[in-house]
């Protein structure tokens, strides 16, 4: 982690093997994130495309259904595709946000980066890893809405991308690009407040970031979990907008004509039936979920880069 006092020597090393570490330190997040967050994921997705009369009340009721009508491994239907796509989606943002930190503390010196090149860091890795996102989470959360046999489309992922394939083309598997670019454009704010303190950062946010946590008696995994934990609730009261958009664009019927041609169709509808508070439906579940869920992938990412950071010294 970066000091408040001069340039963090793990970013001051160019190495190819310092540059390595960002990537496999990524993919243990990635695994991570797959086993607390995805029953949490499920009742989102399935939240975000029901509907306000839908076949869920809410957070709590959709879970009930979920798991009386098709069991407890329903809540990780299509963790298939995240389990491999997570993996990579994360080394390549973490890995990516590792070298951008890098090559940005070359360009500072002995001065540290300041919040904002850490938020630069953190919206080139949302950017970088929105073309590998976007098919992985339009499989995931294609599989996430199948409720039971009627609703039934696809038997598994590879049979979902073998029909996307065949019905609309090779690049119907990153339809949504636009909106998951968006919607991973705010990791500029999860990586700039995971660096920040209340002196640095607006005070609405109520909340002591990594910088003011090392001054407490947490040790580092401590203050990367917690820090890790509330830069992700800052990040998804601003982002989740953009991901109810990008999840209901995904998850539309495969028919022609499209009922929603465009993501702005998409906001419109959601806008004009269901007001503002459309675009924050299933935020209960994310914003539970938004906590332990990145809180120890922050955790688990830091860990093994501490731990592959003590074996090269070795």
């Amino acid at each position: 982690m970066s000091k408040d006092t001069g340039a963090n020597p793990e970013l001051a090393d160019g190495s190819w093997q310092n540059r390595a570490r960002g990537f496999a330190a990524g993919m243990a997040s990635g695994i991570t994130k797959l086993a607390v967050g995805h029953p949490f994921d499920t009742v989102k997705i399935r939240l975000q495309t029901s509907g306000p009369d839908g076949r869920f009340k809410g957070p709590l009721d959709c879970l009930k259904k979920t798991i009386s009508k098709e069991g407890p491994k329903a809540l990780y239907k299509g963790a298939t595709p995240p389990l491999v796509g997570w993996m990579f989606m994360d080394s390549i943002m973490l890995g990516t946000l590792h070298n951008a930190r890098v090559t940005m503390q070359s360009w500072n010196g002995d001065k540290p980066l300041s919040l904002f090149q850490h938020g630069l860091a953190g919206l080139a890795g949302g950017l970088t890893v929105s073309f590998v996102a976007t098919p992985v989470e339009q499989i995931k959360a294609r599989l996430q809405v199948q409720y039971d046999s009627n609703t039934k489309v696809y038997k598994g992922p590879v049979d979902c991308i073998r029909q996307l394939v065949r019905n609309n083309g090779p690049t119907a598997l990153w339809t949504g690009l636009g909106p998951t670019m968006l919607f991973r454009s705010w990791f500029f704010l999860f990586w700039s407040s995971y660096e920040a303190s209340l002196r640095n950062i607006p005070a609405i946010f109520l909340s002591v970031f990594s910088r003011e946590l090392r001054k407490t008696s947490l040790s580092d995994g401590g203050v990367s979990f917690v820090a890790g934990g509330l830069s992700a609730t800052v990040f998804w009261i601003g982002a989740f907008p953009s991901d109810v958009i990008k999840n209901r664009y995904m998850t539309q019927p495969d028919v022609t004509p499209r009922q929603f041609p465009t993501p702005m169709s998409v906001a419109r509808h959601v806008y004009q039936t269901q007001g503002l508070r459309g675009f924050y439906r299933g935020f209960l579940p994310s914003f539970l979920r938004a906590f332990p869920t990145n809180a120890a992938a922050v955790f688990m990412f830091e860990s093994v880069m501490s731990v592959l950071s003590t074996t090269e010294l070795d």
